[in-house]
This record gives C-alpha cells, sequence and structure tokens, in this order.
C-alpha cells in the first residue's frame, strides 16, 4: 500500500510538472515573420512575459529603429496555440501561431498571410 501510495504522489507530481512547463512555453522572445503582405515581408520581435496569471508583451519592428512599439492588446493561449492581438495602420490585427516544436511555430495573420515564429536563444 505505501509503494501504491508513493507512485500516486510521483504521478500527481509529474502532471503538475509537465501541465506548468506547456502553460510557459510561450514566455520567451520569439521573432515572428509575415511574408507576403502587401508592403512586403514583415519582421518582428516580442518578449513575451506572464503578468497576473497572463502574457503580455509588445511587437518591435525589425529593420526601422524609428518605429513605434506596438503594444499588444490581448493573447489567447492553449497548450500548443497562441493568438495574439494588437493594432497596426488603424486596423485590428490578430496573429494565430501553432507550435511545430519547441523552438518554432507556425500560422497566419488575418488568415491570409503565411507566419512563422521562432524563438530566440538569449
Amino acid at each position: 500500500m505505501k509503494k501504491l501510495s508513493v507512485l500516486v504522489v510521483l504521478f500527481v507530481l509529474g502532471l503538475s510538472f509537465n501541465t506548468f512547463a506547456q502553460s510557459e512555453f510561450f514566455a520567451a522572445k520569439w521573432e515572428i515573420t509575415v511574408t507576403g503582405t502587401p508592403n512586403g515581408d514583415a519582421k518582428f520581435v516580442t518578449k513575451l512575459e506572464r503578468k497576473d496569471g497572463k502574457l503580455a508583451g509588445e511587437l518591435t519592428l525589425i529593420g526601422d529603429s524609428s518605429a513605434p512599439k506596438i503594444p499588444i492588446t490581448n493573447i489567447e493561449e492553449s497548450a500548443d496555440k497562441i493568438v495574439i492581438y494588437f493594432s497596426a495602420q488603424g486596423y485590428d490585427v490578430n496573429v494565430d501561431l501553432v507550435k511545430v516544436d519547441d523552438d518554432n511555430l507556425k500560422g497566419t495573420l488575418m488568415n491570409m498571410f503565411e507566419a512563422k515564429a521562432v524563438r530566440v536563444k538569449e
């Protein structure tokens, strides 16, 4: 009986650790590339951090140091998908990204343009 209790406790701790690790997967620095937009390809970098239990951050356009940072207005996340919402040029925009592996995401911007994200290792 004692061995069974130890196994149950270890199993529950393992599940808890796995759930915590998955919930922190998106909390990282990401370089997002959107291809095929009317203005050409766009590259952003964002550092997503967990604040008060939710992911938050802002987007920075790579290659234009004078461009202002773009605030992320909302982030929806699940175990293997994230949706980032922000405003650009007066339009509300969303990027849907799905986990490919530990360092890559793929998806679309507004369900029209291909988007890829790569984890930036610091």
